[in-house]
């Protein structure tokens, strides 16, 4: 800042009024100190700013899933990716954490807001018993979460969501539409909200529809266990055809 008010023959003071868009001085002063800063290669401190309470100019993402299945998981991939992609054309950083469950999940969220490292941040996971949105509207701590239900609604928090149960349905049509009487499902984390919603989904269908030979099988989301599991509903005897 001293540099900048040197360079351009003003006071510091009048540096930091022109450079944070504040009043106090005119056009003229302003667009000469927004130009040296530009020559300078000056930008503004996100730690700085984010003492002052005007922002991090980041967002946090906390994951409490087992690392080792991070990689073998497309969807998480393919989502990080597209986050980063938008966050990227409004110069917003990405925090990304590894979490080992919940409550160690919490325990980022509590920090990252103490020391004002983040704007807001991404939830992904929804759980059946979820302690994340009281304690982040408790926090006032604004966040978006990921594959919620339209009918949870928590003051502060937006929700990005899919029909599962629909999803479900379709799926089903489509399986008894080819002759199919006999479904396995296999899902992912159990207490996840969305597999839930996906196990109830595939039971009412199957009640609406006479099927009792129908059910759920939940797995890691890792290939390896995603395969032992379907390997094993593979190995039961098919029944005998009259």
């Amino acid at each position: 800042m001293k540099d900048i008010a040197q360079r351009a023959g003003v006071s510091e003071s009048a540096v930091s009024f022109a450079l944070n868009g504040r009043p106090g001085v005119s056009e003229i002063t302003r667009d000469r100190v927004r130009r040296v800063a530009e020559q300078l290669g000056w930008r503004p401190s996100t730690a700085a700013r984010a003492l002052s309470g005007e922002g991090a100019a980041t967002v946090g993402f906390v994951l409490a899933r087992p690392a080792e299945t991070l990689g073998v998981d497309s969807f998480f991939l393919q989502l990080v990716s597209g986050i980063q992609e938008v966050l990227a054309e409004r110069h917003l950083g990405l925090l990304f954490q590894m979490a080992e469950d919940v409550d160690d999940e919490c325990a980022v969220y509590r920090r990252w807001w103490a020391e004002h490292r983040v704007d807001g941040v991404l939830v992904a996971d929804p759980r059946t018993a979820d302690p994340r949105p009281d304690l982040l509207e408790e926090l006032g701590l604004p966040a978006v979460v990921i594959g919620g239900a339209p009918d949870e609604h928590h003051p502060g928090l937006s929700t990005v969501w899919a029909d599962d149960a629909g999803a479900m349905a379709s799926v089903v049509d489509e399986l008894y539409a080819r002759g199919h009487r006999r479904i396995a499902h296999i899902a992912g984390l159990p207490g996840l909200a969305h597999t839930e919603r996906r196990i109830r989904a595939l039971r009412a269908e199957a009640a609406r529809r006479g099927l009792t030979e129908v059910h759920s099988v939940t797995t890691d989301y890792s290939d390896a266990a995603g395969a032992a599991v379907t390997r094993r509903v593979l190995e039961v005897a098919a029944p005998q055809r009259r």
